[in-house]
């Protein structure tokens, strides 16, 4: 997996306006750790063609070289989340945050800061804990060792990539373990709709992930949808027309 080779545009920002009766209507789209736009780019071009205005950040310490990874504060990516959130509520009436992995993480927090921006979640294989032993020491092990084997290009389908790093940078392993433990704090504060899909042959993340978001989510409006014909990065694998139609249903549903 590299980065090298992606299609033109597709690892940096992306924001395309919307047209007609849903033009009002903004999506975010949130990558995860270590990928880039690239994994939601499709998802956006979906939303788009069908008039909602998009946006697909790239996180601060992505899209370059994994080495950048490790010198970023978790801070700084619901800080990027949170501006470009600002930015789309500027231009539109309401607006849905679409997630995927630590973008869940991410965009939970966010969402619990600022829950008068947000109309509802969507939430693809979402990441809130990251259990074990051996984590609770990264930060001692990150200064001996730089990094590790990636974990990303967990897709099903053959011959597809999520143009992310290779490798997995334990720095900001550290700094995304601080993070999650205070997004899972908030869960409870959260009671915006929230649609989790969630993939029984996910490589990457365990389930307990998505139970603990399903039990821990303090709002009363919650779905899951349990994807069974793909891997963790489920929004590039056979699974991604059901993700974008029944989110494009549930934005609709509660756009009205």
């Amino acid at each position: 997996m590299s980065i090298e080779g992606a299609p033109e545009g597709w690892i940096k920002d992306y924001f395309a306006a919307g047209t007609g009766p849903n033009e009002k209507i903004g999506v975010l789209l949130v990558h995860g750790f270590t990928g880039t736009p690239a994994s939601m780019r499709p998802w956006s071009h979906y939303l788009n063609e069908r008039g909602y205005t998009v946006s697909v950040p790239l996180m601060p310490g992505h899209g370059t070289t994994w080495h950048d990874l490790n010198h970023v504060q978790w801070q700084d990516w619901p800080a990027k989340v949170e501006s470009e959130l600002k930015k789309l509520r500027e231009r539109c009436s309401k607006v849905f945050i679409c997630a995927l992995s630590m973008g869940g993480g991410n965009s939970l927090y966010v969402t619990a800061k600022n829950q008068h921006l947000v109309d509802g979640l969507i939430l693809v294989n979402p990441m809130i804990h990251i259990p074990g032993i051996q984590i609770k020491f990264v930060h001692i092990i990150s200064r001996i060792q730089k990094s590790r084997a990636s974990v990303g290009d967990d897709i099903k389908k053959p011959g597809v990539t999520e143009w992310g790093y290779d490798a997995l940078p334990l720095k900001g392993v550290a700094q995304l373990y601080k993070f999650l433990k205070l997004s899972r704090s908030l869960l409870p504060t959260i009671k915006v709709p929230t649609l989790v899909f969630h993939s029984v042959d996910d490589h990457v993340l365990p389930v307990s992930n998505t139970e603990i978001i399903m039990s821990e989510l303090g709002s009363s409006d919650k779905q899951r949808i349990e994807l069974t014909n793909s891997y963790h990065v489920a929004t590039l694998d056979y699974d991604a027309e059901t993700i974008f139609e029944n989110a494009r249903i549930f934005i609709e549903e509660r756009s009205r």
